[in-house]
């Protein structure tokens, strides 16, 4: 079955326009919570986790609405990290767990991300049939049956314990001075707690959220104004985080800035290590550079690449025993203490390193050198297929053969918002820039 509401990481969209508004998202409460419920006895849970996004509130009763009228009883957790979601679903014996948040998108974004029992996203063929429940429409149950709502206050709490239980029993963080930006999302009191608790000094950004500020000129999608703040205060390290805290960028201590690929790059070799990198593997998409692929290799080590989407890197890993994996863009997944990606739990890792090898974030983040990358993104609008015009695939054609033998290129959609991202890693600078800017303007020519 096809799937046209869901992209690569759930329902996403700008806020009260199709498919974000408060009409579709009752009706997506009322399909999940049918095709979860489907008429088996007991009692039927549901955990509800969400940003900071003023939408939040409308899609967070929208969707209690449409989950009671099927007869789910709905667990509030208020603005919590999407991992928490994934972890507190199944220790609550939910039958599944949604997350209300757009993650790095802007403020006006907003998304519905599930969750099954397991604590792990959905697949494509189960979001299928609750699609196809939206359209056909769902029986609600009888009124002796509708669920309840209430909220739940220690979730926070319980998933902050679990996030401090990831570092080796005993090690502390102080003397660490962080800087941390939660990009005023849902880890803007949890991550700044976490840190101070285990003994680090914390300079917090990106805490005071007002509903329309998520994002904005902060957090991992735009670190300079933490780079500026780790230089400034002379700080060990800095920690960016996205709107829904599951991906981490990293800031050493001269304020560079390191991604996803370096940090996956540190781990995997140490877990090798110390025997803990399963199948000597790790994962990643399409998308991390050809340096972390040589790095492992000198190594001894593999990577093994899936599509673009955390989901499908812990599809992967969970097919085939792998416990590392993760994305370029600093989602962080490791099996053996979550379900998704965890940018606090991978800042922990990162911490508990530079604690045992008494080594500085400068070293750490510098595993490998990356090969010549260049990614620009080309926004379209609704109803849009430029990727389909005849010029566009003549320009893609002609830079794939000017690439053979140099480098590599990567066309697509992004799955969460409406753009072309055009990607090329070459060794030749001149001809990177060369075969991208030809690709985005025969693309912003279409459109």
């Amino acid at each position: 079955m096809t799937r046209k509401l869901f992209g690569t990481d759930g329902v996403r969209g700008t806020a009260n326009s199709f498919p974000m508004t408060a009409e579709m998202a009752l009706m997506l409460g009322a399909a999940v919570g049918r095709y979860f419920r489907n008429e088996r006895g007991g009692v039927h849970r549901v955990v509800i986790g969400k940003d900071t996004r003023l939408s939040g509130y409308m899609f967070e009763n929208a969707l209690t609405a449409g989950l009671t009228s099927t007869g789910m009883n709905v667990l509030l957790l208020g603005p919590v990290p999407t991992p928490a979601v994934g972890l507190l679903t199944p220790s609550m014996r939910a039958d599944l767990g949604i997350m209300i948040s757009a993650s790095h998108n802007p403020a006006a974004d907003n998304g519905i991300k599930f969750f099954g029992p397991d604590g792990f996203k959905l697949s494509d063929t189960v979001e299928a049939e609750i699609e196809a429940l939206v359209t056909s429409g769902v029986r609600p149950a009888h009124p002796e049956n509708i669920g309840r709502a209430k909220r739940i206050d220690d979730g926070r709490s319980r998933y902050q314990e679990r996030v401090k239980s990831t570092l080796p029993s005993g090690l502390r963080l102080d003397g660490i001075k962080v800087v941390v930006d939660c990009a005023n999302g849902a880890a803007y009191r949890t991550a700044p707690e976490i840190l101070w608790e285990l003994g680090a000094t914390v300079i917090p950004l990106g805490v005071e959220p007002n509903g329309l500020n998520i994002n904005d000129g902060c957090g991992s999608t735009k670190p300079q104004k933490a780079a500026a703040a780790v230089i400034e205060n002379g700080a060990d390290v800095g920690i960016c985080l996205d709107g829904d805290a599951d991906r981490i960028i990293l800031i050493d201590e001269k304020g560079q800035i390191a991604d996803g690929d370096q940090i996956m790059a540190l781990m995997a070799a140490r877990w090798a290590e110390e025997e803990r990198l399963v199948g000597g593997a790790l994962v990643a998409t399409v998308m991390s550079n050809l340096g972390l692929e040589r790095f492992l290799q000198g190594k001894g080590l593999r990577l093994e690449r899936t599509q673009v989407g955390d989901r499908y890197v812990v599809e992967a890993m969970r097919k085939n025993g792998w416990n590392l994996g993760g994305e370029q863009s600093g989602h962080i997944v490791m099996t053996d203490y979550a379900t998704t990606g965890d940018g606090l739990m991978a800042g922990m890792q990162f911490l508990a390193e530079m604690v045992r090898s008494e080594r500085p974030a400068s070293e750490l983040t510098r595993s490998f050198i990356p090969v010549p990358q260049l990614l620009e993104n080309v926004r379209f609008s609704a109803g849009q297929t430029p990727l389909d015009n005849t010029a566009v695939k003549t320009a893609i054609t002609d830079a794939e053969k000017q690439l053979v033998g140099k480098g590599r290129l990567l066309i697509r959609k992004s799955g969460t918002e409406p753009l072309i991202r055009v990607m090329a890693e070459c060794e030749d600078p001149a001809l990177l820039k060369q075969v991208v800017s030809g690709i985005v303007t025969e693309v912003q020519a279409v459109i």
